[in-house]
């Protein structure tokens, strides 16, 4: 028989499920109840319940509406060129001070980018604002965190000058967009947090670009205030892993790590690895990337300004081998959609390095 106390443990642990669902999933604590309850109080099978929505409809709407607000000759034309609707919206230019980046450019440009993909309100037009800051950046990389699978077929049609890598095939995760010109993929691989509760990993992928070996990373560390012991031993992992790869390949990491300062300084960063932002002299205006007095996407009862999405360096050591150099860093994402939102909660973190 069950004890009162074993009911209580019960009740506190099925509550705490309940929390922590509604943290990933942006509802409430009664749906997470039901969704939990409906799958037996198993985590990973009631959130992919709950994206089972037919998100396809928001995007197919999307593309439909793209073609009706055409004109009917250059619709023609587009469909012609096109008829599985692959069209390349990263090649539209909205800003007149976007070009293609020279092909002899050494430089290698970084998007990091939480996009919300659990959020699908307003979500096809915020995919499309994704694809324009894409056009407007033209990064050779891209990181993103909290994609759906939906989000990630709409990029594949719309982005097709990139290459795309997920970081699972259900519920959400993580993402790399590698610019088929600049960027060639050599190997990946997915590492497994052992103890995560919210579905989180870490997507690996060894690249080769102008003739040098790197190692790019990307996660989504778990989240929440009370998550902060597994978000550091997540931490720990990625940065054992940035220290192991061998002296001859540049580590680069980016993605939303919910990390707090403190948390970083109990970790504490190998010795080569370095937060880029603070490389660059810690620019105010680059500190916050998420913040709610300046993003409404999200609508809380409080105040919060903290940097989540960070970025990691760790240069090659070798003699004679090519390595790289943060040189600039810049939020972007900050201007509304016509919608009235803004393309992520997140603003998203864009970095240039130089090769040297």
């Amino acid at each position: 028989m069950a004890t009162t106390s074993d009911a209580g443990d019960l009740e506190e642990s099925r509550a705490r499920l309940c929390e922590e669902f509604a943290g990933i999933a942006g509802t409430d604590s009664g749906v997470a109840q039901c969704y939990l309850a409906d799958n037996d109080w198993n985590m990973e099978k009631a959130l992919n319940a709950f994206f089972e929505a037919d998100l396809e409809k928001v995007f197919e709407a999307e593309w439909s509406s793209d073609k009706e607000s055409e004109p009917a000759t250059k619709r023609q034309k587009v469909e012609e060129k096109t008829p599985t609707e692959s069209i390349d919206l990263t090649a539209d230019c909205p800003g007149s001070s976007c070009k293609p980046p020279d092909a002899d450019d050494a430089g290698l440009s970084l998007l990091s980018w939480n996009v919300d993909g659990l959020d699908t309100e307003n979500l096809a037009e915020r995919a499309r604002g994704l694809c324009s800051y894409l056009a407007l950046y033209t990064p050779d990389v891209v990181f993103l965190q909290e994609l759906i699978p939906p989000y990630v077929q709409y990029l594949k049609k719309r982005a097709v000058s990139y290459l795309i890598l997920e970081g699972n095939e259900d519920g959400y995760f993580t993402g790399m967009m590698l610019k088929k010109a600049r960027v060639k993929l050599l190997e990946s691989e997915i590492v497994a947090y052992p103890t995560t509760r919210m579905m989180r990993n870490l997507l690996v992928a060894q690249v080769s670009f102008k003739g040098s070996k790197l190692c790019l990373m990307t996660s989504h560390l778990e989240s929440c205030k009370g998550q902060g012991g597994e978000r550091m031993k997540q931490l720990g992992e990625v940065m054992r892993r940035m220290r192991e790869v061998p002296d001859d390949i540049t580590v680069l990491f980016g993605g939303d790590t919910n990390l707090r300062d403190k948390e970083v300084a109990k970790v504490g960063l190998p010795a080569g690895v370095c937060d880029v932002w603070e490389r660059l002299g810690k620019q105010e205006h680059c500190r916050y990337t998420w913040d709610t007095t300046a993003n409404s996407n999200k609508s809380v009862p409080y105040v919060s300004r903290c940097r989540f999405d960070r970025v990691y360096l760790r240069p090659a050591a070798r003699d004679g081998v090519s390595t790289l150099a943060p040189d600039h860093m810049a939020l972007v994402g900050m201007e509304k959609l016509d919608c009235g939102r803004f393309t992520s909660d997140h603003w998203g973190v864009y970095c240039s390095f130089t090769t040297s």
